[in-house]
Parts: C-alpha cells; sequence; structure tokens
C-alpha cells in the first residue's frame, strides 16, 4: 500500500500526482495583480484552455485553484507562464460578483490586430465572413464568434468605433472561438465592404424589411453577412453598399425580432450547410 504525505502528516492514498514544481502555493486569499497597460484577466475552462493552446497569446500570469492545478499545470509549464495556486475568494476579488470563473483565470495581453487586406490576400476559393455594423454588447459579440466557429466562417469583421473592446466577457461568451477565429477592426465599414466585393465577395445585409427570404437567396462561394444592432439595424450607408438585403421568415409573434446573435446563428446555418 502507499503512502503519501499531506501537511506534514502521513495518510495512506493512491499516487496523486504531485503539483507542478513551477505552480505556487499562496496563502488564503492573496492579492493577485491587477489588469493593467491593457491587459485582461481571463476566465473560465473553455477561454483559458483555447488561449493557452493559441501560440500566439501572451501571458503574464496563471493563477486557478488547487483543484484545477493539475489540468493547467503541464501547460502552463510548457510555455514557461507563471502560475499561482489561490483559493477561490482571490479569483473572486478580481471580477464582478456571480461571475463563474470556475477557478481558473489569467492575466493576458489582447491579442494582435489582424488585418482584412492580409485576410484577403489568402482568401480560399470558399469562404463566409460575418459583418457587424455598431453591434456594442460583448455577449453578441462573443456568441457570434462562437457561432462563426461551430459553423466555419473565416472571420467576424466590426468597426473599430462603436464596438467591444477585447474582453473578459466577450472571449467567455465566445466559448473559446476568439483564439481560432479572427476578429477583424476596420476603420470604415463601407470601404471595407468594397474591399470585400473587390475580392469576389457578395454582401449580404440582414433586414426585417426586405422581400428577399433567406432561404430564397442562392449562396455565392464568397459570401459576406452583414448585420445590424438590435432596435436601429443596419445603417443607411452600410445598406447602400449592400448587394441584397435578406430576411429570415418568421410567424407572427409577440416577441418581435431575434437577438441578434441568435439570427446569426440561423443565417450561418442556412449558408454555411449548403
Amino acid at each position: 500500500m502507499s503512502m503519501q504525505k499531506k501537511h506534514g502528516k502521513i495518510r495512506k492514498g493512491g499516487n496523486k500526482p504531485r503539483r507542478p514544481d513551477h505552480v505556487k502555493a499562496g496563502a488564503p486569499g492573496p492579492a493577485l495583480p491587477p489588469a493593467k497597460g491593457g491587459q485582461y484577466w481571463l476566465y473560465g475552462n473553455h477561454p483559458v484552455q483555447a488561449a493557452l493552446a493559441n501560440d500566439s497569446r501572451r501571458f503574464r500570469m496563471l493563477a486557478c485553484t488547487k483543484a484545477q492545478a493539475d489540468a493547467y499545470g503541464a501547460t502552463a509549464e510548457r510555455r514557461g507562464i507563471e502560475t499561482k495556486l489561490v483559493d477561490r475568494a482571490s479569483l473572486d476579488q478580481l471580477f464582478p460578483e456571480g461571475t463563474v470563473h470556475q477557478g481558473i483565470a489569467a492575466l493576458v495581453q489582447p491579442l494582435e490586430e489582424t488585418f482584412l487586406e492580409d485576410l484577403l490576400f489568402s482568401l480560399p476559393d470558399h469562404a463566409t465572413y460575418v459583418v457587424l455594423d455598431q453591434v456594442t454588447d460583448p455577449h453578441n459579440v462573443g456568441a457570434i464568434l462562437r457561432t462563426a466557429a461551430v459553423f466555419g466562417a473565416d472571420a467576424v469583421i466590426m468597426q473599430d468605433r462603436h464596438a467591444p473592446p477585447e474582453s473578459a466577457v466577450l472571449a467567455k461568451s465566445a466559448s473559446g472561438a476568439l483564439e481560432t477565429t479572427p476578429l477583424v477592426r476596420v476603420p470604415n465599414l463601407a470601404r471595407a465592404l468594397e474591399h470585400m466585393k473587390d475580392a469576389g465577395f457578395w454582401c449580404a445585409g440582414l433586414a426585417g424589411e426586405s422581400e428577399t427570404d433567406l432561404p430564397d437567396f442562392t449562396r455565392p462561394d464568397r459570401a459576406a453577412i452583414v448585420m445590424g444592432a438590435e432596435g436601429s439595424g443596419l445603417r443607411r450607408l452600410t445598406r447602400d453598399h449592400c448587394d441584397v438585403l435578406l430576411r429570415i421568415p418568421m410567424a407572427e409573434n409577440a416577441v418581435g425580432s431575434l437577438n441578434v446573435s441568435n439570427a446569426a446563428a440561423i443565417v450561418l446555418y442556412a449558408l454555411c450547410s449548403r
């Protein structure tokens, strides 16, 4: 029978893995460094796991509870990331009340910027972009990134103004897709649509008043789906730069239109499954 030391006493037990040497134990409730200089604390299993798998993501520190140390220690050690063992109260202090951090957080730098011109330069014959016109809620942008990843869209594009910055909330809503699906910011959305058209994209805007139903749209090889903010929808200039406007057929109801992230899921399923 194997014997194992724990807290200065001998106990009976199995071959429990030893905590990696680089994981530093912390006293209950130690203060973790604040995010500064553009950094932010990423949290949750899916976002942190995806970030660790992305060699382009730069880390300053990983903080986890004892229960999560074995799950993250080896990968963090391979990447040379300092890992601090803390209690849940220390992680709670980093985030708003009620945040589900799952005992894991990472202090990270924002991802390096991806440029539309670079994507268009190496464009495949069959491509799908999602273009967001002043969608400001980070939960919605994150959910659309997740949907884009699931249905194989190649990028999500939005204007750099009137759009949420990269953040923990956006990353959590994306459930790891922020690390795999390019999130591209452009200074001028109308000009970006023109660049996409020059590259062979057909730009289809989503508008409830359109007379063309989504199922009647013949999908081209390169399609850009353009979606506006809830309520206001697409701006006039954005509409003018779309080749066609589409609507999602809906029954008469007391609810009204769909949430923009739900609408994105429907459109991407319809187009990417053809």
